[in-house]
């Protein structure tokens, strides 16, 4: 054998074993990746968050409607961090 054969067949078996390698670092991925959960929200329904879809399906008139208000209030408190009880939470 002459050195460019030996040299191919050692290109050959490189990139079988980085193909071999890959395939099972590609099938770890997918066997250790973590089960999708729900949020906690979506298990117990928000009165928060049901108002605020009354809201956005009222469209303009939401911005005059003191209930909405209050709702957005509430939304903003939520968001900022601060306590809050205008929902009685």
């Amino acid at each position: 054998m002459d050195g460019r054969s030996i040299a191919g067949i050692a290109a050959i078996i490189l990139a079988a074993a980085a193909l071999t390698a890959a395939a099972v670092q590609m099938t770890r991925g997918v066997r250790d990746a973590p089960a999708r959960m729900e949020p906690a929200q979506a298990q117990t329904e928000d009165p928060l968050h049901a108002e605020q879809r009354r809201c956005q399906a009222m469209g303009e008139a939401a911005a005059r409607d003191p209930g909405c208000l209050a709702v957005w209030a509430e939304t903003r408190e939520r968001f900022l961090g601060r306590s809050s009880t205008a929902m009685g939470n």
